[in-house]
């Protein structure tokens, strides 16, 4: 109370704490009894409690409490000195949340401090103890040793509630002894410590206690010991982990890590890290977890009925526990890829999961507003008398309390905000975790089960709308027959059976059916070891409808579906058809990535793989939904290559052992489809390497050489991911008997002096793709050089008509009635030479013919320029689109040749004929 003569100001000073102060202890009656036992506490927090709690002040508090150096002093005062700084810290966090000075990441963040700080001192204080009786615990190098403690749960996310337990698990580094006069095995020590540990923090004195503690998470639970070597858990963890305990590993953290980060214990502290981290996350997406998941889900749920909690803001229907498993479950199936969901706290979970289109943008708000409103719902609950709660108060004078300190007017206002906020999670749980009833069977199970080649079965095929019934149902029975199904383990079995008869359903409404589950059968047995792609297809059937329509699409798509099964992620995606490819942060996500793996080079050769499978999957599942050109997809696929180039060229300079500059004088030239921006799905690259003549290190030719080596290695390589890109490097000076990289006055030396005219050709489809832009823009100039010479029409004309005879010598003929739509006469391949010609032509007159903008838009410049008549241009144009969309549609299936019937494309090859005529008269009477 204040006293009579306080001044004005005063007391007007002292308005916002005795606000404060009244609000805390009429909804406390914990803080009522508090401040009733310890007036002090009054004083000490008017002084404190407007400024958020933090390390620094709860140090002070606890040191306060002690009389001597911890070592120096009896068991009793360490004790309550302990218990008295919880009693300070829970009264200064509830004044500040009750009166609205804190969110809920204070109040977390409070909580978390008062674990961390209290059971660091608790930590020395009996280490402290135990090795003045037995010396230290050494390890095998005679280095002494230090207990890791791992906070679990909601003390690991550092989200610890006011009245929470905490969950411990306590491992050491290795076995040896201790270094006293009485010896005693390390594990011996330990375990003693443990004890000691526990009731510092747990054990009930007149003061209270710090923290109730939990063991149940350690390994093999309240059978296990009460510690473990590293060794010992990283053996339990592969022999015996399971599911939920990854689960609970989540958020584990070491929380002496500070503490001992330097010298051998850091080592120690790393290998822990390490080894928690690779029980937890699979380095595969693992959609297998969602079943374990939503096992324990079941059992905690069954657990709630039984003791009639459905009204538990924390495990009931729409409760805090649903939101921390959304979160999760994400981070177990994904966070092996995605090291950006290795991370503890909940809330920041769930933004990534938006921000990476896992969860939709509304979805995360819902839940993001719920989890807030329940954990300050739950904290006032556990205010109200120290006690870890979660159920909503049965009285209505309890109940009034409850709904004033959540500023709502009354409880049926508290109670409605609560019932919307349980129904929203409630509905999101189900929309993530919702699967397969048990017991439920596709109403063609039946078909599949069947052993049986009957008339019945081929029938019921025929109805279902299969052309070749027959051959089907036998595919489906060798299929079932086959070894690898019949050694499939069982939870993979039960999910392909699952699936299979969903696929036959998808397959008969597309446009081949049979193909379509042929196709798919190869997927499924290419994928059928593999559980968590068989749980994907199983938990999300949108996903399962995807393949089939892209495997009915296009037998390429099939093949390289099963070639990177991964890709099944994709599918997911809600941005999957979405048309705009944002390039810029396409760079910015490899390059999140690459830091990521940063040191690994398998597993950065590996991202650059997955990242452009990713990227390329994307564009041909919006291909075969229409959504693009053939120019577009082409503009597409050269964007990727050019930015995965770069990439690897910047990547390979960093990783040689020895380099004289920051970046390298170095340029990779693209030519043929790459360098005309023409490049399909399965395009090699056509490469280049050009340095610089004007770096003048001695030893830069060999570095140069060492780049280009390892840029066309981690090109070209097979690794477990696939591989990037085939490349051929003989476009270089002097073929495969040229150096592999040479500089930029060599190779121009070479073109105007020793280059075929062939050669020439080429270059009018070649510009600089990555590496030093100076070099690169040199390099053009250089090229508009060479194609600006001026040659003899009639010597031209004669080479380009040489070359051409040459290719079609080489191609394997056919019947009049098919036409190559490549290789033939009045083909891509004269539309290509006939522009190639024009440039080397003419481009001494008009240099704008060398910009490498593509052959359409040449043979409209060349038009426009009156080198050639408008309307064959025109003619000439429409035909070479066709050509290519044509050409593009076969590919997709798989086709070796382009071939159609000379009638469908006979318009088309007397356009092309007919400007080649004009050009190269001569061949008239020669060609085919």
């Amino acid at each position: 109370m204040e006293s009579a003569s306080a001044s004005p100001a005063a007391a007007l000073k002292d308005a916002p704490w005795q606000t404060a102060l009244e609000r805390a202890v009429t909804h406390s009656q914990y803080l009522r009894r508090l401040f009733a036992a310890r007036p002090e506490l009054s004083e000490t927090l008017r002084a404190l409690w407007q400024q958020p709690l933090s390390e620094k002040t709860l140090r002070q508090t606890l040191g306060s409490g002690l009389d001597a150096a911890p070592p120096e002093m009896d068991e009793a005062a360490f004790f309550r000195a302990l218990r008295q700084t919880r009693q300070q810290t829970l009264a200064h966090l509830a004044l500040r949340d009750l009166s609205g000075a804190a969110d809920l990441s204070e109040i977390m963040e409070g909580m978390t401090l008062l674990a961390d700080v209290t059971l660091n001192a608790a930590l020395s204080f009996c280490h402290a103890a135990l090795a003045r009786d037995f010396g230290e615990p050494l390890d095998q190098s005679g280095t002494p040793e230090r207990m890791m403690v791992v906070g679990m749960g909601k003390l690991g996310g550092r989200e610890l509630n006011v009245s929470s337990d905490v969950d411990f698990i306590f491992v050491y580094p290795e076995e040896g002894e201790t270094s006293g006069a009485r010896t005693i095995e390390n594990f011996d020590f330990f375990n003693r410590l443990a004890k000691r540990l526990i009731a510092a923090l747990a054990e009930l004195t007149a003061d209270g206690m710090v923290f109730r503690v939990d063991m149940r998470l350690r390994p093999n639970g309240d059978s296990g010991p009460l510690v473990s070597s590293l060794a010992a858990l990283e053996n339990y963890f592969i022999t015996q982990g399971r599911e939920w305990e990854r689960y609970a590993w989540i958020k584990a953290r070491i929380m002496n890590a500070g503490e001992n980060a330097a010298g051998r214990m850091g080592f120690w502290i790393e290998q822990l890290q390490k080894t928690a981290r690779s029980f937890v996350f699979r380095r595969y997406l693992d959609f297998g977890a969602i079943d374990a998941m939503r096992a324990l889900h079941a059992q905690i749920r069954r657990e709630v009925t039984r003791r009639d909690r459905s009204g538990n803001i924390k495990l009931g229907p729409g409760g805090i526990r649903e939101i921390e498993f959304i979160a999760q479950v994400f981070q177990l199936i994904r966070g092996g890829r995605d090291p950006r969901l290795q991370i503890r706290p909940t809330l920041r979970v769930l933004e990534i999961l938006a921000e990476r289109c896992i969860l939709p943008p509304d979805s995360e708000a819902d839940l993001h507003l719920a989890y807030v409103f329940l954990r300050r719902l739950e904290h006032r609950l556990q205010y109200a008398d120290d006690q870890q709660t979660h159920a909503l108060p049965e009285d209505d004078a309890a109940r009034a309390r409850l709904a004033k300190s959540m500023d709502m007017p009354d409880w049926e206002t508290l109670f409605a905000e609560l019932e919307s906020h349980r129904a929203r999670v409630s509905a999101h749980f189900e929309a993530v975790f919702s699967g397969p009833e048990e017991g439920e069977q596709h109403p063609l199970s039946a078909l599949w089960q069947s052993a049986e080649e009957t008339q019945e079965e081929e029938k019921e095929l025929t109805n279902l709308g299969f052309t070749q019934a027959k051959e089907t149902l036998n595919r489906l029975r060798v299929f079932r027959a086959g070894g690898r199904y019949r050694q499939l383990p069982p939870a993979n079995r039960q999910r392909l059976d699952a699936v299979a008869p969903r696929l036959i359903d998808l397959a008969r409404h597309l446009r081949h059916p049979d193909v379509t589950l042929a196709r798919g059968l190869d997927f499924l047995e290419e994928i059928a070891r593999r559980g968590a792609y068989l749980a994907l297809l199983q938990q999300y059937p949108q996903a399962l409808e995807k393949v089939a329509r892209i495997i009915d699409a296009s037998s390429w798509a099939a093949n390289y579906l099963n070639r990177h099964p991964l890709l099944l992620d994709e599918l997911l995606d809600v941005r999957l058809l979405e048309t705009a490819t944002d390039w810029a942060a396409f760079r910015a996500e490899i390059s999140r990535a690459l830091k990521d793996a940063e040191g690994d080079t398998e597993r950065e050769m590996d991202v650059l793989r997955e990242m452009h499978h990713a990227q390329v999957f994307r564009l041909l599942a919006q291909d075969l939904a229409g959504l693009h050109s053939i120019e577009r997809i082409s503009d597409h696929l050269t964007a990727l290559a050019d930015i995965l180039l770069e990439t690897t060229l910047a990547l390979c300079w960093q990783k040689l052992a020895r380099r004289h500059r920051e970046t390298p004088a170095f340029a990779i030239i693209g030519y043929g489809k790459l360098g005309g921006k023409e490049l399909g799905y399965a395009s090699d690259l056509d490469l280049v390497y050009i340095s610089d003549e004007q770096d003048r290190d001695p030893d830069a030719a060999q570095y140069y050489n060492r780049l280009g080596q390892r840029v066309n290695t981690w090109l070209s390589s097979r690794t477990a991911a696939g591989q990037l890109f085939e490349t051929d490097l003989r476009l270089r000076p002097d073929g495969d008997s040229g150096l592999l990289v040479c500089t930029l006055e060599a190779f121009l030396d070479y073109q105007m002096r020793h280059a075929w005219a062939w050669e020439h050709q080429a270059l009018t489809r070649a510009r600089f793709v990555a590496g030093d832009a100076a070099l690169g823009q040199r390099f053009e100039a250089a090229r508009q050089k060479i194609l600006c010479q001026t040659r003899d029409l009639e010597t031209l004309r004669q080479d380009v008509e040489a070359m051409r005879k040459k290719m079609y010598e080489n191609h394997t003929r056919r019947s009049p009635e098919w036409f190559d739509v490549k290789q033939d006469p009045g083909g891509l391949i004269d539309v290509e030479f006939i522009v190639q010609y024009l440039v080397l032509g003419y481009a001494h007159t008009y240099p704008q013919l060398t910009a490498n903008l593509g052959n359409i838009a040449l043979l409209k410049m060349a038009a426009d320029l009156d080198l050639i008549p408008r309307a064959e241009a025109d003619a000439a144009r429409r035909a070479y689109r066709e050509y290519r969309r044509l050409q593009h549609e076969k590919r997709l299936n798989d086709a070796a040749q382009s071939l159609i019937l000379t009638s469908e494309a006979a318009e088309h090859i007397a356009a092309v004929r007919a400007l080649w005529r004009r050009l190269f008269p001569e061949r008239a009477a020669a060609s085919p």
